[in-house]
C-alpha cells in the first residue's frame, strides 16, 4: 500500500512538471508592466474577485509580461479563458488606425544570434549597440478581433515580423467565457511558414491608442503546458 501511495505522488508531480505557466491572477508577482514608446496613458490591470485579470484600455495602450520565460518546442501547448465586453467599432487589424484589441494574448520570440546571418544579423547587432539588448525576433498575437474573420491570420500593419490571428471576432460571444486552447508551434508555423525561435515570453495586452475608443476584458487563467 505504501509503495502504491509514492507511485501516485511521483505521478501527480510529475503531470505538473508539464506546466511550465500556471497563471490563477490571485495577484500580479509574476508580471512586469510592458510599455511603449510614444504612449503616455497606460492601460490598466488589477485582480478582481481574488482571481480575475481585469483590463482596461481607454485611448492607450500597454501590457503585462510574465517573468519567466520558456521553451516552445518543450512546452508547446497554451490554454487560457477569457472574456470581453466589448469590440472597437473602428477596430481593424489590416490598418494602423485601427491595429487594437479589447484583450491579447501574445507570444514574444527571443532572437538568437547563433540562428541568424546576413542583414538581419547586422541589424539586430546595431539595435543592441544603441539599446543594449536586443530586439524581439517576432511576435505572435492571439486576439479577439472586431472584423477579421475568426481563425484569419493576418501580418501586422506595423510590423514585418508580427503575425495576428483571430480567435474570436465581433459580438457573437460578448460576455462570454470562452476557453482558448492552442498549439504555439503550429500557429507559428501557420504564421510565418518556418519555425520559430526556441525561446519566448507570454504577454497581456489590452490597447486603443490607435483607435480612441475604451474596452474591458477580463482573464480567468492562463496555462502554458508540455504534451
Amino acid at each position: 500500500m505504501k509503495k502504491l501511495f509514492f507511485i501516485l505522488i511521483f505521478l501527480y508531480q510529475a503531470s505538473f512538471s508539464e506546466i511550465i505557466v500556471n497563471e490563477d491572477f490571485y495577484n500580479l508577482n509574476n508580471w512586469n508592466s510592458l510599455k511603449f514608446k510614444k504612449i503616455n496613458v497606460l492601460s490598466n490591470y488589477n485582480i478582481i474577485d481574488n482571481d480575475i485579470l481585469k483590463a482596461y484600455s481607454k485611448n492607450g495602450a500597454s501590457a503585462i509580461i510574465y517573468s519567466q520565460k520558456f521553451d516552445v518546442y518543450k512546452y508547446p501547448l497554451a490554454e487560457w479563458k477569457w472574456k470581453v465586453e466589448n469590440i472597437y467599432q473602428k477596430g481593424n487589424a489590416a490598418l494602423k488606425s485601427g491595429d487594437d484589441f479589447p484583450i491579447r494574448v501574445y507570444l514574444i520570440f527571443q532572437y538568437s544570434p547563433k540562428n541568424s546571418r546576413g542583414f538581419k544579423k547586422i541589424k539586430y547587432e546595431l539595435t543592441k549597440k544603441l539599446y543594449g539588448e536586443y530586439p524581439p525576433h517576432s511576435a505572435l498575437n492571439y486576439v479577439w478581433a472586431s472584423k477579421l474573420e475568426k481563425g484569419e491570420i493576418i501580418k501586422n500593419p506595423y510590423s514585418d515580423f508580427s503575425r495576428t490571428l483571430a480567435l474570436e471576432s465581433s459580438n457573437a460571444k460578448l460576455g462570454e467565457w470562452i476557453v482558448e486552447k492552442r498549439n504555439i508551434l503550429e500557429d507559428y508555423r501557420a504564421a510565418f511558414r518556418e519555425d520559430p525561435p526556441q525561446k519566448a515570453s507570454i504577454a497581456i495586452m489590452a490597447d486603443s491608442d490607435n483607435t480612441g475608443e475604451e474596452a474591458t476584458a477580463y482573464v480567468d487563467y492562463i496555462k502554458v503546458f508540455g504534451k
